[in-house]
């Protein structure tokens, strides 16, 4: 039986976001707001929440935002972002149209449904009646109150530590997000769609999203993580997703981010893949003014294997910056990962690619490329794959590029009777296609493909303008 809980059961006082000031700057004001919301965040008073809670927030104090100076974050400056403090939506003001949620619904996509306001379940625009047996999909909240002990040893598993200041600030104020448990050998039979709806809640607003989703051994399912915005309004999604994939399981991951151009978007999914299991993700950013995807994959037991996806596409000034790693931590493990990019106007994109294989991972296979395409001449990208390998029974190979259109192919299609920007447009979507093609059910690739295809027509067209 699913049930579905909204956090509007929290104790009204103090409430959400009154504690925060939008003036201040730092992380003085989100520890201030910590410690005066502790006693209203779901499931208070469980010790093992409590001690999760607490050590992240002195992890956040001690770690602060990254800057710069950090390594990681060398080519990402976050002051866009740290220069004002966005506010936790108030719980009991949370309001949400359901012609925007049917708006936003794909076309012939048929799928299980949860649909979170600035973070926050509402359960009235949820859909996921008759589930298969053995499946729970609900909201992160509702199992924290009535389940805690379900979640003691499972929550944090993957996410040990935080990677940076964004991670410890998501597990300090751990609200609300997707709890998604597949049983052993079930078959999901439609694809389960999480739509986070950012900015419900006008300007200035914080949503931190926490999902745990848990594969047993044997399941398979394809789960889809949705990202807009109800507004331009500029806000902060700061959204961490852990992935646990037992043995003989398959997981088809999509993340998909179309939030506005004045949003802030700082994205984490870190999984652990188990024997002969697999974990197909799709990362496709096509919004928001400044965006950090980490993506962090242990492949732990032999046969694990994953394959990473990625499309950026991004114009104006927006900056996009995709972080992977994928640790080889067993022998006869495999990782295949193709990242694309698309930069027009003064965009600017980074990509960090880390491969490490373990002294005992022998019979590694390993494959990690990053191609960009620059319409622009003012687009900008910095790439850097790297491999870390201490095993010698290994097959590991990377590349990355950067350039533009092919004149040559670009002239024999204009010698076919295609206007130019017809051609051009021609070009970057079989450049993006890639991946693309890779993306189920075929429903929301054709969504993707449109939404792509016009970005690339604008893009394309100012780039051929005379």
């Amino acid at each position: 039986m699913v049930g579905l809980r909204t956090t509007q059961e929290m104790s009204p006082e103090p409430k959400l976001g009154e504690s925060m000031s939008h003036t201040a700057v730092g992380t003085e004001a989100y520890l201030a707001a910590h410690q005066a919301l502790a006693s209203a965040l779901p499931a208070a008073g469980i010790s093992w929440l409590d001690r999760s809670r607490k050590s992240a927030r002195d992890q956040f104090g001690e770690m602060g935002f990254p800057t710069t100076r950090d390594e990681q974050w060398k080519y990402t400056n976050v002051r866009s972002i740290t220069r004002q403090a966005f506010a936790l939506p108030p719980a009991d003001s949370l309001s949400i149209d359901r012609a925007l949620v049917d708006n936003a619904i794909v076309p012939g996509m048929d799928t299980y449904r949860l649909v979170f306001a600035d973070g926050i379940l509402v359960p009235q625009l949820s859909h996921c009646d008759d589930l298969p047996e053995g499946v729970t999909v609900t909201g992160l909240a509702n199992v924290l109150r009535t389940d805690s002990a379900h979640l003691e040893g499972i929550f944090g598993k993957v996410l040990r530590e935080p990677t940076h200041g964004f991670n410890a600030m998501n597990s300090a104020f751990v609200c609300d997000g997707a709890f998604v448990e597949i049983g052993p050998g079930v078959v999901m039979d439609r694809p389960l769609e999480l739509l986070f709806i950012s900015a419900t809640g006008g300007e200035g607003m914080l949503a931190l999203p926490r999902n745990l989703v848990l594969l047993r051994a044997g399941s398979q399912a394809t789960l889809h993580e949705r990202y807009i915005s109800a507004s331009p309004a500029r806000c902060l999604t700061n959204a961490v997703s852990e992935v646990l994939i037992e043995e003989d399981a398959k997981l088809h991951l999509g993340r998909l981010q179309e939030e506005s151009e004045r949003s802030f978007h700082i994205g984490g999914l870190f999984a652990e893949v188990g024997r002969n299991a697999c974990l197909t993700t799709n990362v496709v950013t096509l919004g928001g003014a400044l965006v950090r995807n980490d993506l962090a994959v242990n492949l732990n037991e032999e046969g694990a294997e994953v394959r990473l996806h990625g499309l950026y596409v991004a114009h104006g000034r927006q900056h996009v910056d995709n972080h992977t790693q994928v640790f080889h931590n067993r022998p006869g493990t495999t990782s295949n990962e193709c990242y694309k990019g698309i930069l027009n106007g003064h965009a600017r994109a980074v990509f960090r690619g880390h491969i490490l294989v373990q002294p005992d991972a022998q019979k590694t296979d390993a494959v990690q490329n990053n191609h960009n395409l620059l319409l622009s001449p003012n687009a900008e990208v910095d790439t850097m794959p790297q491999l870390e390998i201490y095993a010698d029974d290994v097959k590991c190979a990377h590349g990355a590029t950067v350039g533009q259109l092919d004149e040559a192919a670009l002239f024999y299609i204009v010698s076919r009777g295609v206007d130019r920007a017809t051609a051009r447009r021609m070009l970057t979507h079989a450049f993006a296609a890639e991946v693309l093609e890779g993306i189920e059910p075929p429903a929301l690739q054709t969504h993707l493909a449109s939404r792509v295809s016009g970005q690339l027509s604008s893009a394309s067209a100012q780039a051929s303008a005379p």
